[in-house]
C-alpha cells in the first residue's frame, strides 16, 4: 500500500514539474504529451474514427509523434498511414484495421515488432521497405496474405534479420523456399 501511494506522489511530483516546463514554455502538458516530448509509450487504440474529418485529424496527430517508442493504434479503421514517420518508433500494433496493404504502413526506421493482425493485407508487396530495419517481429494472422503459398518461407525471404513471424520462431524450412527457386512454368503440368 504504501509503495502504491509513494508511486502517485512520485507521478504527482513529475506530472506538475512537466506542466511548470510546459507553461513557461508556452504550451500545455496535452501539447506536450502529443508531440512526443514527454510520452515514450502511447495508447490511442479505439479512437471511433468513422468521420473522414476525424480520420485526418488523427493523422496529423501521429506526425507529430517524434519520439514515440511503443505505440498502440487497435481497431482505428486506420487504411493509409504512408504519410506518417515514426522515427524512434520500436514496438508498434496496428492489430484490427483496415489496411489492405504493406505499403500503407507509416515509415519505420526503428521498428523492432510490428503487429498487423487482423487487417486486410492480401500481398506481401512493400515488405521490401522493412528489409533493412532492425524488425525481429512480425504478426500478420488474419490476414488474406498468409493463404499465400509459401507465405512463411516468402516472408523470410524478404526479411532475413526476422525472427519470429506470427509467434512462431524461424523453422528451418522457413529457409528452404523450394517452390520459390523455380519458374512458374515449372510448377505446372500439361495434358496432352
Amino acid at each position: 500500500m504504501r509503495e502504491r501511494a509513494r508511486r502517485a506522489h512520485t507521478h504527482m511530483q513529475t506530472r506538475h514539474r512537466s506542466e511548470g516546463r510546459n507553461k513557461d514554455a508556452g504550451t500545455n502538458a496535452k501539447d506536450t504529451i502529443w508531440q512526443g516530448n514527454e510520452k515514450q509509450e502511447l495508447n490511442l487504440s479505439y479512437q471511433d474514427l468513422g468521420d473522414p474529418f476525424q480520420q485526418e485529424n488523427f493523422l496529423r496527430i501521429l506526425r507529430r509523434l517524434i519520439r514515440v517508442e511503443k505505440l498502440q493504434l487497435v481497431d482505428n479503421s486506420l487504411a493509409n498511414l504512408s504519410s506518417v514517420l515514426l522515427p524512434r518508433c520500436t514496438m508498434l500494433n496496428l492489430h484490427r484495421n483496415h489496411l489492405a496493404c504493406l505499403r500503407q504502413l507509416p515509415k519505420l526506421p526503428a521498428v523492432e515488432h510490428l503487429c498487423l493482425s487482423d487487417n486486410a493485407v492480401g500481398s506481401l508487396g512493400g515488405l521490401g521497405a522493412l528489409r533493412d530495419g532492425p524488425l525481429r517481429s512480425l504478426i500478420l494472422t488474419r490476414n488474406p496474405v498468409t493463404f499465400t503459398q509459401d507465405y512463411r518461407a516468402r516472408v523470410f525471404l524478404c526479411l532475413p534479420k526476422l525472427e519470429i513471424l506470427d509467434g512462431i520462431p524461424k523453422l528451418p524450412e522457413d529457409s528452404r523456399p523450394t517452390r520459390l527457386q523455380f519458374p512458374e512454368s515449372a510448377r505446372m503440368c500439361s495434358i496432352l
